[in-house]
């Protein structure tokens, strides 16, 4: 069961440059050494300086309320409440922003700079306020003003930056940069939409609304109208000596930074997230407006703000396809022009760039970066091409996150030969010079050439953009230690074979404890405090110090302890669900999460649902008395499906239809209920996770690269039921395999699977009689108009490539021996302590450290 909206509702209504003016000056200094003042009197610039919390938050509260808001306290709600409190957050932040800044200049350290097409943030308020150190401080004001400060946190929309676990990864990254004390930058788009607004129609359909949520004021960001960069698009480009091009006409957007400051915590250091947003060059068309050609006139603005309007828009046709490309590039090109000019400042050789530059490309998605410092270098700088490259190759390092073929990104050639044309020519010359070292290293093997090439040959031919980042970056890394394995043995072979297995490496995922322990799970975190007797900020940036609390684990006041902060956390679900889906569920059930943030048919939430399903008939066949001794359970569902993911699509219209008739079953609801949560946000996630009791992470084994949904379960205290798949299996060799329910086929297994589901078939009514009894009760209409779902059985009918059929029956195993252990309420909740306490190689801090030592030699730097 889940909310749902008349689809005719949606959509309706419910520059100037500056002389770029750099972060991070050093003043100037006469002879004797000492710093000359800019500007003024010295004395009365330094006397009026703010410093954190200088004067009465509320003070700063209310002035924000009267000037920079221009209201009154008779006239002010909550919404102008959270953003004079936000605003006067962000001048904390702001003191410390600059201070890290200037700091960093005078020590001019190597930097790190983080290239991720999503940033999934979620809300700043809270966070900021903890890693300040100021949240008990502003409950204290907040209230004597008249307002609750939780309340005022609600009213903040979640950034709509990013979508799943690559853009969450990336936000923990950076919160993580910050408390460790690296210098360390992010780039980003500035999307005015986000992904979409998901919800769910009268038919249990996804529907897709924009999500405006920059319709407010974003207290978080800081426009930099000084900071903007050309980009262009289409023209033609010419060859001229040296391997030089000059690249002229077509297209001109400008780039417009805008930042976010990522406070570290328990630390002053405070680093930066700059975010693009696309301008046109030429904007308003006065000769066209005036000759009453009224779309002539904005076409050129429309043209350019079109890039950042959307993440991800739809690419199943080219226009789409056009769109994300030109994305990709703007934000790349942008980005290294202010590496670039960040870089120049220094006043150092150009061939010294690498010792003080270090790129993270995050996915394959800022690959055409690496192109771009390749023009910049030989076509502006004058640098020749071998030192050019050797130049990049030192530079980038690439974060891999799939080993699915199909997830592998490419690009048509003549997309990028119009939309590019320099860069293809680079392209070019960089495929001939790479397989040139390749055929000499191995003599006539051309089918190895053609494996290794950057362009895929056929009609029409691609650019394989998982090939030219490995080609183009000093270090390759996996996350996890099977996906790293995985890598080095199937999709990068040739080029582990080619350069040496000390090129590509591990970092396994991690997660920031103090947004997924100490900010969604208040309650919990007062609760290991408590317990291990030492302070707060220790154990959130050392969190192999939750180890103290396997010592308690047997203790029966811990026990209902930790028991008792698991329950409150159901009850807080639990009225997150009746006030936005008007539904009342059963707290003293199991709660049964699903892995979120994203559907998709290799995460096998359809196998989740037909488990369901099955539970439900097995339960109607029971007699009243048998039901009694059942272990309730309510079973909990979110995500999204991207708009032209038909499969997807499907699997939450099917889960919204099976919700419908288990919930409203008499017979059964008592043990069985089931929620479709719509529209997925941190957020969301926030209240999910402290309220589960069983994680489920069951992708097809060797499909996922790591997780990192499976980590903020397990940290919480939820059991994690999986596949042995991607991080599962760390996390199974910390917290030990007797408190992991593990089922399936494994990965060696799944390729001699799928050859037999082809070569040799043998129908799901002798594979598994019990999903065929599942998949028939779907057909016959049962749950929903039979037809329509029928596309979404036959992937499982025929070839069943994510194995659902071959892994079902292990899977309801895998369940029983779950509500057995449940049943066993001492022995649950010692393995969710357990659990919990065992997660310490799981932090996001311990993860980007290793990339700082082993990947970017970024030194910690202790601000002054």
């Amino acid at each position: 069961m889940t909310s749902t909206i008349d689809p005719k509702t949606i959509g309706q209504p419910a520059k100037r440059h500056h002389k770029r003016s750099p972060t991070g000056y050093l003043p100037d200094k006469d002879k004797s050494g000492k710093e000359i003042w800019p500007r003024g009197d010295e004395k009365t610039w330094k006397d009026n300086l703010r410093g954190i919390s200088n004067g009465t938050l509320s003070t700063s509260i209310v002035n924000h309320v009267q000037t920079t808001l221009a209201r009154q306290a008779y006239n002010l709600d909550d919404q102008g409440a959270y953003e004079a409190v936000a605003l006067s957050v962000r001048d904390n932040l702001i003191v410390n922003w600059n201070d890290t800044q200037s700091f960093f200049t005078r020590k001019a350290p190597k930097r790190a700079y983080y290239l991720s097409l999503e940033w999934l943030m979620g809300r700043t308020l809270d966070n900021a306020l903890l890693n300040l150190g100021l949240k008990e401080k502003y409950k204290t004001g907040v209230d004597k003003l008249g307002f609750n400060v939780e309340n005022l946190i609600d009213e903040e929309r979640d950034a709509g930056l990013g979508n799943g676990g690559l853009g969450r990864l990336a936000a923990c990254y950076l919160d993580s940069s910050a408390s460790q004390e690296l210098p360390v930058w992010g780039y980003g788009l500035r999307y005015r939409y986000g992904i979409f607004q998901q919800l769910i129609g009268p038919d249990g359909s996804q529907l897709e609304a924009p999500d405006p949520w920059l319709q407010h004021l974003n207290a978080w960001e800081i426009p930099r109208f000084d900071v903007a960069y050309d980009v262009r698009f289409y023209g033609h480009a010419e060859r001229v000596d040296n391997g030089k091009a000059v690249w002229s006409g077509g297209q001109e957007v400008v780039a417009i930074g805008y930042d976010v400051p990522i406070p570290g915590y328990h630390t002053r250091n405070t680093n930066n997230i700059r975010l693009w947003d696309a301008q046109p060059k030429r904007g308003f068309d006065l000769n066209s407006f005036n000759a009453g050609d009224y779309e002539r006139a904005v076409d050129s603005s429309n043209s350019a703000s079109n890039i950042t309007s959307v993440l991800y828009p739809n690419d199943n046709h080219m226009v789409g396809k056009e769109l994300r490309l030109k994305q990709q590039y703007f934000w790349s090109a942008a980005s290294l022009a202010d590496i670039l000019r960040r870089f120049k400042n220094l006043e150092k050789p150009i061939t010294e760039f690498p010792e003080y530059v270090a790129i993270q490309l995050n996915d394959t998605h800022p690959t055409l970066a690496i192109v771009e410092l390749m023009r910049l270098l030989v076509d502006d700088e004058d640098v020749s091409w071998e030192k050019a490259w050797n130049i990049v190759t030192s530079t980038f390092f690439y974060t891999n996150h799939t080993v699915l073929p199909e997830a592998l990104e490419k690009w048509p050639v003549p997309l990028l030969q119009h939309l590019l044309p320099r860069h293809m020519q680079i392209i070019f010359d960089i495929n001939l010079f790479f397989l040139q070292a390749v055929e000499k290293k191995f003599p006539d093997d051309r089918d190895r050439l053609a494996r290794m090439s950057l362009i895929q040959e056929g009609t029409p031919q691609y650019v394989r953009m998982a090939n030219l980042a490995c080609i183009g970056s000093r270090k390759v890394n996996g996350v996890a230690e099977l996906h790293s394995h995985l890598v080095r043995t199937t999709i990068l072979k040739d080029f582990v074979e080619f350069y040496g297995p000390s090129k590509f490496g591990n970092v396994t995922n991690g997660v920031t404890p103090r947004r997924w322990l100490d900010q969604c799970n208040p309650l919990l975190s007062a609760l290991i405090t408590d317990t291990l007797g030492i302070a707060k900020s220790k154990w959130l940036k050392d969190l192999d110090l939750l180890k103290g609390l396997i010592k308690h684990a047997d203790d029966p006041v811990f026990q209902e302890k930790w028991r008792t902060v698991k329950q409150a956390n159901k009850e807080r679900l639990a009225h997150f669900v009746e006030t936005t889906l008007g539904v009342k569920v059963n707290t003293k059930a199991m709660f049964d999460v699903q892995q979120i943030k994203r559907i998709h048919e290799y995460k096998r939430q359809f196998l989740n649902l037909l488990g369901v399903v099955h539970r439900y008939l097995l339960l109607k066949s029971m007699k009243p008395e048998d039901r009694k001794d059942v272990n309730s359970r309510v079973v909990f569902f979110a995500g999204k499906a991207a708009p032209g993911y038909y499969m997807a699509k499907l699997v939450i219209r099917l889960i919204v239809n099976v919700a419908r008739v288990i919930n409203a079953d008499k017979d059964t609801n008592k043990y069985l209920e089931m929620l479709f949560i719509p529209d997925y946000s941190v957020s969301v996630a926030e209240v999910l996770i402290p309220a589960s009791d069983l994680s489920q992470h069951i992708s097809t084994a060797g499909t996922e690269a790591s997780g990192t949904s499976n980590m903020k379960f397990c940290l919480n205290g939820g059991l994690l039921l999986g596949t042995v798949d991607g991080a599962n299996i760390e996390i199974a060799e910390e917290v030990g395999e007797e408190n992991v329910f593990f089922f399936g086929h494994l990965t060696p297994q799944v390729e001699d699977v799928r050859h037999a589901h082809l070569y040799h078939p043998v129908p799901v009514e002798e594979r598994s009689p019990a999903l065929a009894n599942v998949l028939n009760e779907i057909s016959s209409g049962r749950f929903g108009p039979a037809p329509d779902f029928e596309p979404l059985l036959n992937t499982v009918r025929q070839h069943d490539y994510y194995l659902v059929s071959d892994d079902f029956d292990s899977y309801l195993a895998a369940l029983e021996l779950v509500d057995k252990a449940y049943k066993d309420k001492k022995g649950w909740v010692k393995k969710s302590i357990i659990t919990s306490a065992k997660m310490g190689k799981f932090s996001s801090d311990r993860a980007i450290l290793n990339y700082a030592e082993e990947y970017w030699n970024v030194e910690q730097y202790k601000l002054e």
